[in-house]
């Protein structure tokens, strides 16, 4: 910040401080701001979206799946982008939706975090 200041005041007062006293200081900074700003937004959004796409790829039949809408369901098929879920215990409802409405996928048979485990007496 003292460089910023330092530079303001070269120009206000009308000197010369050449490259390396004047924008060199400038360009390094923002540089350095702009490093910030990707690592600490970018890069953790780009994480999460690889980690969406792998779950997303190792769907299969039979998966319990939650919606961004937060219906849970079956998926009975698996096509591209598209899947069909079937909701509820009714079978007749068989609903087509994109891959990219599934927020989380359970395994069958797979232990949950929300379900309390049994102990043995």
């Amino acid at each position: 910040m003292r460089l910023l200041l330092l530079t303001a005041e070269a120009a206000a007062t009308g000197e010369e401080t050449g490259l390396v006293g004047g924008l060199l200081p400038v360009i390094i900074m923002y540089g350095i701001i702009i490093f910030a700003l990707w690592f600490f937004f970018m890069r953790p959004q780009s994480k999460e979206r690889k980690k969406t796409q792998e779950m997303l790829s190792s769907l299969e039949n039979g998966d319990i799946v939650c919606t961004t809408s937060g219906f849970y369901g079956t998926i009975i098929d698996i096509q591209d982008d598209m899947v069909i879920v079937e909701f509820g215990n009714n079978r007749n409802c068989r609903i087509p939706m994109e891959k990219s409405a599934i927020a989380k996928v359970e395994k069958p048979g797979q232990v949950t975090e929300t379900e309390p485990k049994k102990k043995d007496k």
